[in-house]
Order: structure tokens, then C-alpha cells, then sequence
């Protein structure tokens, strides 16, 4: 049995309920199906540190932990662990939220992936100075 974990602090990038449609012949989420929420997640917040269009480039890791359930409320949570010149790595920590058979939180994923900014054209262009928040 999955080692019972806490979410995150903050916010998470999404949040997003598992449903019966989203399942394969096992009767388990399909594991493209949580790709994609992380790839979502992922390029959320590669737009906000690009200020702009992104494009996913690469999917340097991804590894599954746990299944994901119907029911499951999934959590994607997100950091930009290392920038170029126009490309940024995003490490991505997925959890669920089980309802049943009794109320716990498991780490289901995790995956580190490559966005670039891209200008109107899709051209790769620089990513914007990062200033320093207010405190």
C-alpha cells in the first residue's frame, strides 16, 4: 500500500477529478490521460515564466507511482528547475486525493519536462529577465 503523503504547500497548477471515461480496459486512469494533465500543468506554468506561448519539447522523465481511480481528485503541482536562453525544465509532482473506501492522499507521478517560448511565428525567443518578487 502507497505511503500516505501531504499536499504541497501552495497552490497547485490544476486540479482535476478523475472520471469514468478517462479509464482504460483495466478499469484504471489511463496513463496518457495523467501525461496530459501534467503537460498541462507543466505549461501553465512555463507561460507564466515565459510571459508568453510556450511549446513542449521534450519529456526528459515521467514515472508512474501509483494508479489514479475514478473518483480521484488530482493535484499537479510545479516548479521551473532550470532555465536556458529560451528553454525552461519544469518538474511536476501529481498527487490524488482518494475518496474511497476511506479519505487519503497518495504521490501518483512524477515528471521533469522542456518547454521553450516561442514568438507568433513558433520561433524560439529569449525567455524575459526574471525579476525579483516584492516582498
Amino acid at each position: 500500500m502507497a505511503k500516505d503523503v501531504e499536499l504541497p504547500a501552495g497552490q497547485p497548477a490544476i486540479r482535476v477529478l478523475a472520471m469514468p471515461m478517462d479509464t482504460n480496459p483495466a478499469g484504471d486512469i489511463f496513463g496518457g490521460w495523467l501525461m496530459a494533465q501534467a503537460d498541462i500543468a507543466a505549461g501553465l506554468i512555463a507561460g507564466r515564466r515565459a510571459a508568453g506561448r510556450v511549446v513542449t519539447v521534450a519529456v526528459n522523465a515521467f514515472e508512474f507511482h501509483e494508479p489514479v481511480y475514478v473518483g480521484d481528485l488530482v493535484s499537479c503541482y510545479g516548479e521551473v528547475v532550470r532555465t536556458g536562453r529560451s528553454s525552461m525544465t519544469i518538474k511536476i509532482e501529481a498527487y490524488a486525493q482518494r475518496n474511497s473506501p476511506y479519505s487519503r492522499t497518495v504521490k501518483v507521478t512524477e515528471a521533469d519536462m522542456t518547454f521553450v517560448a516561442v514568438d507568433d511565428r513558433g520561433e524560439p525567443r529569449a525567455l524575459p529577465i526574471e525579476t525579483p518578487e516584492p516582498r
